[in-house]
């Protein structure tokens, strides 16, 4: 049985964040995407949905508002940038409430009390702490040509931005994928990743030289932003 899930938020990057974070449960399906209150309520007057995603403040009618006025709600998790709604949040019943930007492990550990009170064909293990890419593989799932493409982050070289899109570099291919370069920097784990420039996400492991301005990687050189240098002496032990 799948769950039918719908995401409501006004920022359409944490849309896509959660729109990624749910690639990897094949038991959602998002059935709607709504960038207020008003258009999940009529989402919600004509289907039947499990599982809401539900940002607190957003213009117009509030999260907490929008729940209040339903009969029969369906689940809900609460993301937002407020501490200050938890209570009220979990007064609602909800099932979490979530604080932005939101760790992919503890999104995970929301989704393990929804599975664990709803009849759902399995759950997800919870993962303690944030993934390494050193002592296991570490998986993405990335848009592309409308379909989620499984990547193991090991096989990642660099990312790169290119406005709305992304192109990520692997060992023995290109995919070009419909997201920020942003979203991939919360995704990717910190300790096997550094973003050098505002266009350029690196695997520290697969740098192959480095001087003051720029690295090499597979024979291609890449340019350390001025705004990125401090990072980059901390994780090189650069001295500029």
């Amino acid at each position: 049985m799948k769950l039918r899930a719908i995401l409501v938020d006004d920022e359409p990057h944490a849309i896509e964040v959660l729109d990624n974070y749910l690639g990897n449960f094949s038991e959602i399906e998002v059935i709607a995407r709504c960038r207020n209150a008003i258009q999940a309520f009529q989402i919600l007057q004509q289907n039947k949905i499990d599982l809401m995603f539900l940002d607190v403040k957003m213009p117009g009618l509030k999260g907490t508002d929008l729940l209040r006025s339903l009969t029969t709600p369906p689940k809900v998790i609460f993301t937002t940038a407020y501490e200050d709604y938890a209570l009220e949040g979990f007064d609602l019943n909800a099932v979490d409430y979530l604080l932005k930007p939101i760790p992919f492990e503890r999104f995970l550990r929301a989704m393990d009390k929804v599975f664990g009170s709803m009849d759902v064909g399995r759950r997800f293990e919870i993962v303690p702490e944030k993934p390494s890419i050193s002592n296991q593989d570490v998986f993405l799932y990335l848009k592309v040509d409308r379909k989620m493409v499984k990547v193991n982050v090991k096989d990642i070289f660099w990312v790169e931005s290119l406005r709305d899109y992304i192109k990520v570099v692997l060992k023995d291919k290109i995919l070009i994928s419909k997201h920020k370069i942003s979203l991939l920097e919360e995704l990717l784990p910190e300790d096997g990743f550094v973003r050098v420039h505002r266009s350029f996400i690196v695997s520290v492991d697969k740098i192959e030289s480095y001087h003051s301005h720029k690295i090499e990687i597979a024979g291609k050189e890449l340019p350390i932003g001025r705004n990125f240098r401090n990072e980059c002496q901390r994780r090189f032990r650069l001295t500029f």
